[in-house]
């Protein structure tokens, strides 16, 4: 891995649930120009760790698109599959400390009480068996800070919960996982989705149980289809083109609302990446909610 020139350290973690689309290409873009402009590293994970909602060689795609459309990583790919021993540790950690606790309720009985989990099996003292493993929360975060976005304040009831760590069917939570995994790689800071607001102030709340620091956060804009959802693999976004890509990253940056001319779209791949991070303004991203784009199977 090269030395960085500054501490900076940014990702991207995609899901292999499918190949990457204009709406994922938004959140590694804007992380790799944010990474590349303070003079840091832009790593790449991939997060395995939901074998159910996973494609067969989706990931090594994902992978080869990155590389068509000039988003060179740093260093090797981290894969959550070959991290579960650092997953388990971390679970240990918690348990010893009593920070966590077996829970045998089901979605019915919590959509019962009003659909947030109320620390019914807190003082139970369940036993692992057909049981998830729920945080005790003791460090509820109720609002943070986006570089982009200001402060955002959280839904208490949401903040206050003790959210599921380890899952009943012997799967690692998501927030689990990339909280520990975020720390190993030291990374500084988060650029990714709007759609990933939520779940921050839990992440957070992990690093303040687990006593490590805690990285910035940016939320970008999210590119809509047509009939104004999100760009997603559940909504069926076409997957990037295999073409030309600098018409796409011009999109993309367009998208961000980055000063782009028409200049750009004569130079190489390389040329038209180096041209992006030399003039990129956060400033300039839009910090609404959501952004639309035109982006749809006719752009393939």
């Amino acid at each position: 891995m090269p030395e960085p020139e500054s501490h900076y350290i940014g990702r991207f973690a995609p899901s292999p649930s499918g190949e990457l689309h204009f709406g994922s290409l938004i959140a590694a873009l804007g992380s790799y120009l944010q990474a590349r402009a303070s003079q840091g590293l832009w790593l790449v994970r991939i997060e395995d760790i939901d074998p159910p909602r996973e494609i067969p060689g989706a990931a090594n795609t994902i992978l080869r698109q990155l590389e068509h459309y000039g988003l060179q990583w740093d260093g090797d790919v981290l894969w959550q599959s070959q991290r579960h021993e650092a997953y388990r540790d971390a679970l240990a950690t918690l348990q010893r400390e009593g920070l966590s606790y077996y829970c045998t309720c089901s979605r019915a009985r919590i959509q019962s009480v009003g659909g947030t989990y109320d620390g019914y099996c807190r003082t139970r003292h369940n036993g692992p068996e057909n049981a998830a493993v729920r945080l005790m929360q003791q460090h509820p975060v109720l609002a943070f800070d986006d570089k982009l976005r200001g402060h955002i304040i959280a839904d208490e009831k949401l903040a206050r919960e003790d959210f599921i760590i380890h899952r009943r069917d012997g799967l690692f939570a998501y927030n689990l996982a990339v909280v520990v995994d975020d720390h190993f790689q030291g990374v500084t800071e988060i650029v990714r989705g709007a759609d990933l607001i939520e779940p921050t102030v839990r992440q957070i709340s992990l690093y303040q149980h687990f006593g490590w620091p805690t990285p910035e956060y940016i939320h970008l804009p999210l590119a809509l289809n047509e009939q104004g959802n999100k760009l997603s693999k559940q909504n069926h976004a076409p997957a990037l083109p295999g073409g030309d890509p600098r018409p796409i990253i011009i999109m993309a940056l367009q998208f961000l609302n980055q000063d782009v001319t028409q200049e750009w779209q004569d130079l190489s791949i390389e040329a038209l990446l180096k041209r992006a991070v030399a003039n990129w303004a956060l400033s300039r991203v839009p910090g609404a909610a959501c952004a639309n784009t035109a982006f749809s199977n006719a752009s393939r």
